[in-house]
């Protein structure tokens, strides 16, 4: 087994562990995919979905992972993306370059407060 550094156990012992923050749906995702030696394929195939569908789902617990390690809040914009993409109902091509839009209005709008 690999060595976890001793500044990250004693981190972990202080909280919760950052997959006990997931969904419960995050989470059965996070332990499919482990069960499937990673396999975005043998996901895709269980769920009966189309690979970038579960490459959205995969990402969107990624993103929700990411939150809950660094304490930022999450992103409504990004969440809602991954659901309409998840669901079938925008490409993921799509949802990318609506969240690159949106970001860049959020800085602009950051800019002009300063």
């Amino acid at each position: 087994m690999f060595a976890v550094p001793a500044q990250n156990r004693q981190s972990l012992r202080n909280r919760k562990h950052p997959l006990l923050l997931l969904s419960d749906e995050d989470l059965e995702i996070v332990t499919q995919f482990v069960l499937a030696s990673g396999s975005l394929k043998e996901m895709a195939m269980l769920y009966q979905v189309s690979y970038p569908t579960i490459r959205a789902s995969l990402d969107r617990v990624i993103a929700n992972l990411r939150q809950s390690i660094s304490g930022v809040p999450p992103d409504s914009m990004t969440d809602l993306l991954a659901d309409l993409v998840e669901r079938g109902e925008i490409k993921v091509s799509t949802a990318k370059n609506i969240r690159a839009v949106y970001r860049k209005a959020l800085e602009s709008n950051s800019e002009t407060e300063e």
